[in-house]
């Protein structure tokens, strides 16, 4: 289990760099594979495999998202003047999602990360603005769409333990920034939700002993070991990447992305 964590966890750093995923299209879908292949359904690994997945996918953020925020910085992608005013908003939605989360059934959990897959593909594909090359200037937003839109992101990001990608970079695309200034954005936006999100799910859910002695509330921690250090290899390899894809391929390869992640949710159960 633990290898196969760890070649997960090293995916899930290149796709935070390139992508600004942050980990979490990567590690809730395996994370739920294998606590339901190894836990019987009626244990209580297995009753919270969902939780177990989202919560643990939220802290490894905190890690992944850092080392991607610092090596875009070192690159000068991360267009600061547009992530500042939304940090305050997606932590304060973060709370609320998590806190969602950790009452709601995991089904519903899961059946919510599928349906906002499936939307966010429709949206990209139908809708134009997406794959087409951008400018790289970036339109900014007033006061009340910020918030907003901060929020908005905050919640869902952290009810589903995906990070804000999923609607950060839609979001950046649609007002011109290019791939790799969208990804660039990505990572410091999900750093808010990664530390809010985590903070409250063990918070909401330390009460819940039966999970063992490893577990900081849903927080599995061996396993958000193992994760941690195949990301720091993964970031490190695909921090070469960074600027060098086309940006049509760059839009392309985020969308095929989300689409196995989208398959693969479907079929497990």
């Amino acid at each position: 289990m633990y290898s196969v964590l760890f070649l997960c966890g090293g995916v899930a750093g290149v796709t935070t760099v390139l992508f600004g995923f942050g980990g979490g299209f990567v590690v809730v879908p395996l994370m739920y594979t294998l606590l339901i292949s190894v836990h019987e359904s009626d244990s209580a690994a297995g009753l919270a495999a969902m939780h177990i997945a989202v919560a643990t996918s939220t802290a490894l953020m905190i890690f992944a998202a850092s080392l991607s925020t610092w090596r875009h910085h070192r690159r000068r992608t991360v267009q600061w003047h547009l992530v500042r005013p939304l940090v305050g908003y997606i932590a304060i939605g973060a709370v609320l999602g998590a806190a969602a989360a950790v009452s709601l059934n995991g089904d519903w959990v899961r059946w919510v990360f599928i349906g906002y897959l499936g939307l966010t593909i429709a949206d990209a594909i139908l809708r134009p603005g997406f794959l087409h090359q951008a400018s790289g200037d970036v339109r900014p937003m007033g006061r009340l769409l910020t918030a907003m839109t901060g929020t908005f992101i905050g919640t869902i990001a952290a009810l589903l333990g995906v990070g804000g990608s999923v609607m950060t970079v839609p979001l950046m695309r649609r007002r011109g920034a290019n791939m790799t200034a969208a990804t660039a954005m990505a990572s410091p936006l999900s750093l808010p939700m990664a530390v809010s999100g985590t903070v409250t799910y063990v918070l909401l859910s330390a009460s819940n002993t039966a999970l063992g002695a490893w577990y900081a509330g849903y927080v599995d921690l061996r396993a958000l070991l193992t994760l941690a250090v195949g990301s720091w290899l993964g970031i490190r390899l695909a921090s070469l990447w960074i600027g060098r894809i086309p940006d049509r391929i760059h839009a392309g390869g985020y969308l095929v992305l989300l689409m196995v992640v989208l398959a693969v949710m479907v079929v497990i159960h």
